[in-house]
């Protein structure tokens, strides 16, 4: 198995929300700002990858009547433990958060890898999907975030990039402004998707001319 491969197709090919549609509801509520969806990218991540690793390493002997169950039980206890962690360490960004750390345990992109791939294969394997996925999604949230700080704030990461003469549009850092910029992106990635396979395919016939 190629693990570098496995890595990489979280980032754009699988990536869990621009290509799955996975896990939108952080992507919309906690993506105002970079700290925010890096924070919770970061979270995500890292559940995704114990997840992952525990369900690989436990694959042989669960039940499948009651995977999902216990997939949900270890999830729920990774996630108390980075919750745990980040209420001690990084309060602000914990307070920040809010609701949505908790919501991390029924995220579907968590339970699809675990379901999908963690209990098919070992645990290497498992482990660098889960990190790949976890930094497609944090890739995801913290694009998202970036786009929607700069044009509904003027800032970045909260320093200020533009001036007193800018007055941002507040939809932007308001949910419907998350579906417009998740829109524009996944727009963007179809349409250069298309583009790039016009021209194999243009590529393709003309080499089947000569």
């Amino acid at each position: 198995m190629n693990l570098w491969k496995e890595f990489t197709k979280g980032l754009i090919a699988e990536n869990p929300i621009f290509r799955l549609a996975l896990s939108l509801c952080p992507a919309l509520a906690v993506t105002s700002n970079v700290y925010n969806a890096l924070g919770m990218g970061l979270t995500v991540m890292f559940v995704i990858t114990c997840n992952n690793i525990s369900v690989s390493t436990f694959r042989n002997v669960i039940h499948p009547k009651v995977r999902v169950p216990v997939y949900i039980i270890s999830i729920a206890t990774i996630v108390t433990v980075a919750m745990l962690v980040l209420e001690a360490f990084l309060p602000v960004l914990f307070k920040e958060l809010g609701i949505y750390l908790s919501l991390v345990v029924v995220f579907a992109i968590i339970l699809a890898r675990a379901e999908v791939f963690a209990a098919k294969n070992k645990v290497i394997p498992a482990m660098v999907d889960g990190l790949g996925m976890g930094a497609g999604f944090t890739l995801g949230m913290v694009t998202i975030g970036g786009i929607r700080e700069i044009i509904g704030n003027g800032s970045f990461f909260g320093y200020q990039l533009l001036g007193s003469w800018y007055h941002p549009p507040l939809i932007v850092i308001l949910a419907p402004g998350g579906f417009i910029v998740i829109g524009f992106i996944i727009g963007a990635m179809n349409l250069s998707e298309k583009r790039k396979k016009e021209k194999m395919e243009k590529t393709a016939a003309a080499g089947g001319n000569i």
